[in-house]
């Protein structure tokens, strides 16, 4: 059997470090919103117990591949003790890597997802999590599958309803490590709290974003290319991808147009509310 399914990115309307805890980890406060550019992940079962990756994309390794851990960490999860429980799995990336998109966490979740419906294991949603955060932090969100409000280390999400909008999402083609802009010396890591349930697009800040210009400076020219187009670019996560909300189509076309020949990438991507396998899941919680 195979299932070819879609693996969205996200964005980080804001960010702030809060705090630090004594064993390292940052205290966290976001809102994280799904939006539409996607990865696909191609799940076919296999009888042999193999989870094997299929034409690995450039840079990709099958020992470090988020997807392949996450079809590992399911099998181990249910106790497949004859080994029957396969899969080949196969990757065709638009998200670009090291960008703050989710693009490896995404395909985590969804290869999660997907093979609780391929390999007919119907765990609850809160199970799926809680295997997903042994893998990274940010694939909770993507099982969780709504808008939310992030906080603590990453694991605390609350759903939010937010309105559809539309982005401008561009990337200078250049990735930011996360451990190299969190042990940054200059990062600040007490950004007072906000008030997450008066959102709106202009909420908050990213606190990560001045110290990822310092790794990466050609994400200023990126910033100055999107300014002079009438955007106010954000950097989501730990960067190097910036969005802008965009009011409408006008002039969207042509600042990609000027993106792209600023050897930049960039997308007209929206909002999405619910994750488009949300329903491969059920809450446990009534």
């Amino acid at each position: 059997m195979k299932l070819i399914l879609p693996a969205p990115a996200k964005i980080n309307t804001f960010l702030h470090v809060v705090g630090r805890r004594e064993d390292g980890y940052h205290l966290l406060e976001s809102v994280m919103v799904l939006v539409s550019l996607a990865d696909t992940v191609e799940l076919t079962t296999r009888e042999d117990g193999k989870v094997v990756l299929i034409d690995p994309p450039a840079g990709i390794s099958e020992e470090n591949d988020l997807a392949c851990r996450a079809a590992r960490a399911l099998r181990v999860y249910v106790g497949d003790t004859r080994a029957r429980l396969g899969v080949d799995i196969r990757l065709t990336k638009r998200i670009p890597q090291g960008a703050g998109l989710g693009g490896g966490s995404s395909d985590a979740a969804t290869t999660l997802l997907g093979l609780n419906r391929l390999w007919r294991l119907n765990l609850s949603r809160e199970v799926v999590m809680q295997i997903g955060v042994t893998l990274g932090a940010d694939v909770p969100f993507f099982v969780h599958g709504r808008g939310a409000i992030m906080t603590g280390i990453g694991d605390a999400l609350r759903t939010i309803t937010l309105p559809r909008a539309q982005f401008v999402l561009a990337h200078p083609r250049v990735g930011i490590p996360t451990l190299e802009v969190f042990r940054h010396p200059l990062l600040d890591r007490n950004q007072a709290s906000s008030a997450s349930a008066q959102f709106n697009w202009a909420s908050g800040i990213n606190n990560l974003q001045s110290v990822a210009e310092l790794i990466a400076p050609i994400t200023r020219t990126l910033v100055r290319e999107m300014t002079d187009a009438g955007l106010t670019p954000r950097m989501t996560g730990s960067g190097s991808a910036y969005f802008a909300p965009v009011a409408g189509n006008s002039a969207v076309h042509a600042t990609l147009a000027k993106l792209h020949a600023q050897s930049f990438d960039a997308w007209a991507v929206h909002s999405i509310d619910r994750h488009p396998l949300h329903d491969f899941a059920k809450s446990s919680i009534i």
